[in-house]
């Protein structure tokens, strides 16, 4: 990174474009003008990079070509299947099952269709940010259609049982979607393996322009479309590929599943070594690891930092340290977010929480600075108290 500007630790919140990416996106920039449904020979070009990038996209989570829809992002990903299988199956059920941690790509379209009528049940979490099964089976009724819980929380980082989540799904008749957006490129994602109907990806998670994201449906899952116009993405994303960015993803899901091995260790040694490092600084019992101590995304650690506000702290470290806080504190007032309420976390540990999060581009050099940085101000703070 620009050693001029901070060190960039918030690769959950977006993630800067890699020179393969880059380099893959610029012909169509400057050259590949054409319209993918155009029969000549320019509309072909531009037809046969948006089949390409469709089948690395596919092979990154192990589904066929013919089961991945392009759409603008995560968000819009999440509304398609959420919104068009409720549409679909309506007639059949109008129970929907999501848990209490997730993306407001989801809680808020369970909200929406809870005000034209369907039952949500949003499930609970452990104090690590866990989804329990036995809460799951408890809660499927006969008339439930859908479960929706995400794969990897983009907070604390915590991953979910998918695996066995989908098969209670599948025991009750229902289908089970799951929003991939932080951990396609950061984990294993095999939709077969998993065991899930339906998939959501964000690009600019994974090294992909923001804007772009997919959705997998298995072959044999109905949707009806919420965006109308023309035939393009089998009729259920109208509208004029965009060409560009589907590329950049196409490369960036390419290289993640290249590397991904590689991209795992690196963010377990760098994230392992800024929690190491924080930990060794500050005396016992003035940090707390917040999700799931082992089954956590290889580049996230959430903290807090007793006796210090987390909106402070990243005031304070702005000019050094990019992160993302848990809580914010204005007038006197603290908002803890919706994740950390949900896993219990008491208020005083809650409004000192930051999440830190690693990328491709992470050095060594830039952790052990990050440290640094993070410690002085922690200490700077905690005197003016």
């Amino acid at each position: 990174m620009n050693p001029s500007k901070p060190i960039y630790l918030d690769y959950n919140a977006t993630t800067p474009l890699t020179s393969e990416v880059i380099g893959a996106m610029l012909p169509f920039l400057e050259e590949h003008f054409g319209n993918p449904s155009s029969t000549h020979p320019y509309g072909q070009v531009t037809h046969k990079a948006v089949e390409k990038a469709r089948a690395h996209v596919a092979r990154l989570i192990q589904a066929k070509a013919e089961e991945i829809i392009f759409t603008s992002g995560g968000t819009e990903s999440n509304n398609l299947a959420i919104r068009g299988l409720a549409k679909t199956l309506g007639g059949k059920g109008n129970h929907i099952i999501t848990s209490a941690i997730e993306h407001p790509a989801v809680t808020e379209v369970c909200q929406v269709l809870a005000n034209h009528g369907f039952e949500i049940t949003t499930l609970p979490v452990d104090s690590c940010g866990k989804v329990s099964p036995s809460d799951l089976e408890a809660a499927l009724k006969p008339d439930t259609i859908l479960v929706s819980v995400m794969h990897a929380n983009n907070e604390v980082g915590t991953i979910q049982p998918i695996k066995n989540l989908a098969a209670l799904a599948h025991e009750a008749g229902a289908l089970f979607h799951t929003d991939a957006a932080q951990s396609a490129g950061k984990l294993p994602v095999d939709v077969i393996a998993l065991g899930v109907d339906l998939l959501s990806i964000a690009g600019h998670k994974l090294y992909a322009p923001k804007g772009v994201g997919a959705l997998y449906i298995r072959k044999d899952v109905q949707l009806e479309k919420i965006i109308f116009g023309a035939g393009q993405e089998h009729g259920l994303r109208p509208g004029t590929e965009n060409v560009l960015e589907i590329v950049g993803l196409g490369q960036a899901a390419q290289q993640a599943g290249r590397d991904l091995e590689n991209n795992i260790s690196h963010f377990e040694t760098m994230r392992d070594r800024l929690q190491a490092g924080l930990e060794a600084a500050l005396p016992p019992g003035s940090l707390r690891l917040n999700g799931h101590p082992v089954d956590r995304l290889p580049n996230t650690v959430n903290l807090s930092f007793k006796g210090v506000e987390a909106n402070a702290l990243l005031d304070e470290i702005q000019d050094g340290v990019a992160a993302s806080a848990g809580a914010a504190c204005h007038a006197g007032q603290v908002k803890i977010s919706s994740v950390l309420s949900a896993m219990g976390v008491p208020i005083q540990w809650a409004k000192g929480t930051v999440r830190f999060s690693v990328g491709r581009m992470t050095t060594t050099a830039e952790i052990d600075q990050a440290v640094e940085i993070i410690i002085r101000a922690i200490l700077k703070l905690q005197r003016k108290k």
